[in-house]
């Protein structure tokens, strides 16, 4: 039996796996979203083989996609994505796979020097072809999809094999297939962390540092609460109340539905959604202790040694002069954080640099020498 375009069963999605075994090469995308949804979910998974044969997995109907993780971990079939860090994300956080052979176009396109990394724009410049309408800001967790859904989707993953071939023939003649190998597989390899939780986040808000603390106590509980709205309902935060408003609210401290609605900002959906929950808020922030109320905790500036600030300095001269005279950007020639890094902990040769994180061995190959004198004269 074929594999079908829609892959919502279990017993699809093995089938798919079993196909996909031992191919050469896949193309991937994800679809997810965090305009609609909170926290933000994976809704769509397309997958293309080098014939062209595109599928789209539904991990809202599929909650277990690990009969991918074979297809995912096999060295021997590249998995070519674009711009994949998002992608990587969410299905190692999800499924806890490993990804090898990872060839990420978006990458390639820096090294070859593009100014435009959409992929609209390199399907248009390398392959011609027309993308079809955006539909980046959609509702993907809607069902069924439209069929322009279904073209947009399809679209992601029929051409990225194809662009490859092309991206890869121009790295190539410019000598710089294995400098983009190496940054992909680095790539692949990056252990997602869980996002931690910033119990200060509410500090952060634009105006939070004209409160005093009895402010900054109610505008904590505002902000506990809508949080828990956003997650209860399923939406995200500034679709319950605005940060402005939030503020706005802490400085009006309101002790009705009518107060609340004189606030920029809260219109009565918000009254129907969050009243209630703003109310409660407000006394519980109003009814801390004295003796519990937040105050800001000062950060100190970090502060680097002069030697430090000379050896950053002398890496940014040396990385101007040689992203112009070898046509790359500064920042995919030599990142800043490798330059912090060297900076802080400037290696004795060539192979301690080697050992840097994210150093790589084609920089140490091509550049090392250089680094290590401008490291040396500072």
């Amino acid at each position: 039996m074929p594999v079908p375009l829609w892959i919502q069963t279990p017993d699809d999605l093995r089938a798919l796996a079993g196909e996909l075994a031992g191919v050469r090469a896949v193309a991937i995308d994800t679809e997810a979203d965090s305009l609609h949804h909170y926290p933000g979910k994976l809704c769509l998974v397309q997958i293309a083989d080098e014939q062209g044969r595109g599928h789209l997995v539904d991990p809202l109907a599929v909650r277990d996609l690990s009969p991918l993780g074979a297809v995912l971990a096999d060295p021997a079939t590249l998995k070519v994505l674009h711009a994949a860090d998002n992608d990587l994300a969410y299905l190692k956080r999800l499924y806890g796979v490993t990804v090898a052979s990872l060839f990420d176009t978006a990458v390639a396109a820096r090294f070859l020097g593009a100014t435009a990394l959409g992929l609209e724009g390199l399907l248009t410049q390398y392959l011609g072809v027309t993308p079809v309408k955006s539909r980046q800001k959609d509702d993907w967790s809607r069902r069924p999809l439209t069929p322009e859904q279904e073209a947009y989707a399809l679209d992601d993953v029929l051409h990225l094999i194809p662009l490859r071939e092309r991206l890869v023939a121009e790295l190539r003649a410019v000598g710089r297939e294995r400098w983009v190998d190496e940054e992909c597989a680095g790539l692949a390899a990056l252990v997602v962390p869980d996002k931690p939780v910033d119990p200060d986040a509410y500090m952060k808000l634009k105006g939070a540092r004209e409160l005093d603390a009895r402010g900054l106590a109610v505008l904590r509980e505002l902000y506990g609460a809508r949080e828990a709205l956003a997650l209860r309902l399923d939406r995200p935060p500034f679709m319950i109340v605005g940060n402005e408003s939030l503020v706005a609210l802490t400085k009006r401290l309101p002790q009705d539905a009518a107060a609340i609605l004189s606030v920029p900002g809260c219109t009565p959906p918000v009254i129907r959604r969050a009243g209630q929950a703003i109310l409660d808020a407000v006394a519980r922030g109003l009814a801390v202790p004295e003796s519990e109320l937040p105050a800001y905790r000062p950060t100190p500036r970090p502060h680097a040694p002069a030697a430090v600030r000379r050896r950053a300095e002398a890496l940014r001269a040396w990385r101007a002069k040689a992203s112009k005279e070898i046509g790359l950007d500064p920042g995919v020639l030599f990142p800043q954080r490798l330059i912090d890094r060297l900076a802080a902990a400037p290696p004795a040769d060539l192979d301690a640099l080697r050992q840097v994180e994210g150093v790589r061995d084609w920089r140490v190959d091509l550049f090392g020498s250089a680094v290590l004198e401008a490291l040396a004269r500072a």
